[in-house]
């Protein structure tokens, strides 16, 4: 139930959080690890970092108005691929920031950076866990993934401006091993 009150309490406060650039600007979202994230070794879940990392990435998206074509064009969100590290554990009732930013792009994906940081604490200032994902945005209509120029174009922003930032090593990385995860032919 406490993800239906974190989805809930996400979009009542969309009204007086600021606006985000897509290409620029880091969502962060702040919570406290409640006793339904636990674990039976007493800290959070390792698959509810997951689940918060979906809020992280729906409040970067509805802050940064892509909502808007995907509304508007029909366009579903998909998430290809992800990875995660975790450093330290989040423990019952312990505060932690989720940063989200999205890092690099291709011509239809783009990956995403998910940062959990503890916010209280001796570890207060220390990373929890870290997270790259790899997604998209699929139009159902022309069953082809919509490209980055398109996106940008849709939401008014510069044509110029369609440049990733450069890969960085666990990007790349990251990359590489998502591509040798993929199906064979035939298989």
């Amino acid at each position: 139930m406490n993800l239906w009150l974190r989805l809930i309490w996400l979009l009542l406060a969309l009204a007086w959080r600021r606006k985000l650039d897509p290409r620029h600007d880091v969502s962060r979202l702040h919570y406290r690890v409640l006793p339904t994230d636990l674990d039976l070794n007493g800290h959070m879940n390792n698959g509810r970092y997951l689940t918060i990392m979906d809020l992280g990435r729906l409040d970067h998206v509805l802050r940064s108005g892509l909502w808007r074509p995907l509304w508007r064009n029909g366009w579903a969100p998909m998430l290809g691929s992800a990875v995660i590290r975790y450093r330290r554990e989040l423990r019952l009732f312990q505060l932690f920031t989720l940063e989200t930013r999205i890092a690099a792009w291709s011509d239809t994906t783009a990956v995403m950076e998910q940062t959990f940081t503890i916010a209280n604490g001796p570890h207060k200032g220390q990373m929890a866990a870290r997270a790259l994902v790899k997604a998209g945005f699929y139009d159902r209509k022309s069953r082809s993934f919509v490209t980055v120029k398109r996106l940008i174009a849709e939401l008014g922003l510069p044509a110029e401006e369609t440049e990733s930032p450069p890969l960085t090593p666990e990007i790349e990385a990251f990359l590489k091993a998502e591509a040798l995860l993929r199906p064979r032919v035939g298989d």
